[in-house]
């Protein structure tokens, strides 16, 4: 039973939402500064318009919440979590919309969304001649977007845990580095910036290597470890990796985006000095059977299809997009015309199952995550164990993450649900894609890639698309990131207000 809200349920949530958009506003000075480095000044009006937007519907809903009392409960984290992120994209779209670079505000919307989901799926029209005001800002969401907004909010801006672990869970992690959940944002913000240096200075390297010159090597540099490490797949060219072709940019793309899926508290315990983690882990032995066995599914698919005549492409292409799909970072080197055309549907079905594994839990990728496929996996032995066992034995089945972990019914039905939900979404999308017109392989294909945050497409996200697919696909998006919970807050939030008890 779901108890009436009250008016300080209101103000609580309104507060909390206040201080995600400041923080969030604060946001919009790196793409004026950036067109300011790059002397590019028609997009500045755009991006103050944005701020000024932003910060006031921050303020606003920070004097709409004044006078909270009480601490966060469940329901209001929530909220919040999903409330904010919504918002967030609304207000985020300014900038699109005025750059002229989209047919309409819902467009506009769909980037943001696909930005902060780290999906990578995009509407953008003429990519290839946008401002490096406007591309900084949609990489930028995806950066933000793969830590996640209320971390930046939490591990800069808030002061005090009153409710802060909450609205940490809200966002889809539940999983703490330190003991304090401020700490932990900081920690994670501080994993990522230090990756952030090291990795745009190796692809500059690249870049540079393969003859491009400054300021682009830098820009691109940055901007490709933004995608690559949020497993978000923006890319600043239309082409996307196409545009490159270089293998050493792959090569270096395909170690960012593994580490990117890695999770936050993974990287924390192996420079920590606990190296044997990465062995031990289930998330990472869940991820190495899951990317095998899909792997051989596609070589055998492009083996039969006949895609490829040299052994070395059909391997360099397969693995990198194989690989891509997993971490739910969506980069692509082929057209999207050819995953259907010359790959088959066996290698779809293959990007597929990939994309559906996902990568780990609290790192920036998608997915089912490899620690539900994980547990799913140890509660299917332990029960075919105790099934062809004696009535009287008992026994315990542990699963390793961080630590030996005792596998509870618990663990296997919260895994179970989570997974559920992903796959309904997945084929209420292929349905609805079916119905306005599309294959059913290739719109389950796509509602995949939206749900699981992926960013792969085998050609139907595009501006013409009906308006019905871009609306689901904005909530699929929306859903996957936040892991559905969220969602079902907001839910029982909004049913509160109009049913009560």
């Amino acid at each position: 039973m779901i108890p009436s809200a009250s008016a300080n349920d209101f103000r609580l949530i309104s507060s909390h939402t206040g201080k995600i958009l400041c923080g969030i506003a604060l946001l919009f000075a790196i793409p004026i500064v950036t067109a300011l480095f790059c002397g590019e000044w028609s997009p500045i009006p755009d991006f103050i318009i944005g701020f000024n937007a932003c910060l006031m519907s921050g303020i606003l809903f920070l004097a709409l919440g004044r006078g909270s009392r009480g601490q966060l409960r469940w329901i209001h984290s929530m909220a919040i979590a999903a409330f904010s992120w919504f918002l967030a994209t609304i207000l985020c779209a300014i900038p699109h919309c005025l750059s002229g670079h989209f047919a309409s505000y819902l467009d506009c919307m769909f980037d943001v969304m696909s930005g902060f989901t780290t999906t990578g799926l995009i509407l953008i029209l003429d990519l290839d001649h946008v401002s490096h005001a406007l591309n900084m800002w949609r990489h930028l969401l995806t950066y933000v977007g793969g830590q996640g907004m209320i971390v930046l909010v939490l591990g800069f801006i808030m002061r005090g845990t009153a409710g802060a672990y909450m609205m940490y869970v809200g966002e889809g992690k539940d999983e703490r580095l330190l003991p304090n959940v401020i700490h932990t944002s900081r920690a994670i913000w501080m994993i990522s910036i230090i990756y952030l240096v090291l990795g745009t200075a190796a692809l500059w390297i690249v870049l540079a290597r393969e003859g491009m010159a400054f300021p682009r090597t830098f820009l691109h540099a940055l901007w490709l470890f933004m995608g690559a490490w949020s497993t978000g797949g923006f890319a600043p060219q239309s082409q996307g990796m196409l545009y490159y072709h270089s293998y050493p940019v792959e090569l270096a793309t395909l170690v960012i985006m593994l580490l990117g899926s890695f999770n936050f508290i993974l990287h924390y315990a192996v420079w920590s000095g606990n190296a044997k983690e990465m062995f031990r882990n289930i998330e990472i032995r869940s991820f190495t059977v899951t990317a095998s066995l899909t792997f051989v599914v596609l070589v055998i698919a492009l083996i039969i299809s006949g895609a490829y005549a040299s052994p070395l492409t059909l391997f360099r292409r397969a693995s990198y997009l194989l690989i891509s799909g997993h971490t739910t970072t969506g980069y692509m080197q082929v057209y999207a015309n050819q995953l259907v055309m010359d790959w088959g549907e066996l290698a779809t079905i293959a990007l597929t199952l990939a994309m559906v594994f996902g990568a780990s839990a609290c790192s920036t990728g998608g997915g089912i995550k490899g620690l539900r496929v994980g547990i799913l996996a140890k509660g299917l032995y332990h029960e075919i164990k105790r099934i062809s066992s004696s009535e009287d034995a008992c026994f315990v089945t542990t699963f390793h993450h961080i630590r030996d972990i005792i596998l509870t019914e618990q663990h296997v039905k919260m895994a179970g649900l989570i997974a559920l939900c992903y796959l309904a979404v997945h084929f209420a999308g292929a349905v609805l894609g079916s119905l306005c017109g599309y294959p059913f392989v290739s719109a389950l294909f796509e509602s995949v890639s939206a749900c699981s945050n992926t960013g792969l497409s085998c050609g139907i996200t595009a501006s013409g698309m009906p308006v019905a697919l871009k609306i689901y696909y904005i909530f699929a998006m929306w859903a996957g990131r936040l892991e559905f919970i969220s969602l079902f807050g907001l839910a029982a939030f909004a049913i509160s207000v109009f049913k009560g008890r």
